[in-house]
């Protein structure tokens, strides 16, 4: 049945904000991808009552397949949650959600993101690697579950700004 639906989805990938109706569709995703899954309740809330919270839905051809949420606080942006439905992994939809946040964090006035990602969770190290995240710190035990460490991971450069010779006037306005 999960084989069905994952082959007959093949439209495009479409990124959106997470709405109230969103909520079913998005627990169940979020109770195949975590040990400890956040409750429906507590997705309610971030939308809400969380004035900093910004969450995102992906779907291809109108399958929820994929979620993101982060705090945007002065400067600063926290992932709060990443997941992509365990039939679509390793497509690229997570980097593209990442893409979307980050991108979403800029436009709030975030110059830079956090987020803490589990020890043995080496498949979203490597992504957040690849888009530029840095490993800066341990917390001990934070994933109480398992009494597992999380790594915590930084992009200082989301606003990174245009080479200085790119910025020159004679290289052209509105590059």
């Amino acid at each position: 049945m999960e084989r069905e639906r994952e082959d007959s989805l093949t439209g495009p990938l479409t990124i959106t904000e997470m709405t109230l109706a969103d909520l079913d569709e998005v627990h169940q995703v979020e109770q195949q991808s975590f040990p400890t899954p956040w409750s429906r309740k507590a997705f309610w809330c971030e939308l809400t009552q969380n004035i900093y919270a910004h969450y995102v839905v992906a779907r291809i051809d109108n399958v929820l397949v994929g979620y993101a949420g982060m705090w945007v606080i002065l400067d600063e942006a926290h992932v709060t949650n990443i997941a992509v439905h365990p039939a679509y992994r390793r497509r690229g939809i997570g980097r593209r959600i990442l893409t979307e946040l980050m991108e979403r964090a800029k436009s709030r006035g975030a110059t830079r993101m956090t987020l803490e990602v589990r020890k043995s969770n080496e498949g979203a190290q490597r992504l957040y690697r690849e888009m530029g995240f840095v490993a800066r710190g341990i917390r001990k035990g934070y994933y109480a579950d398992l009494n597992e460490d999380a790594i915590i991971m930084w992009k200082d450069d989301l606003c990174k700004p245009k080479p200085r010779w790119q910025r020159m006037p004679w290289f052209g306005a509105g590059r």
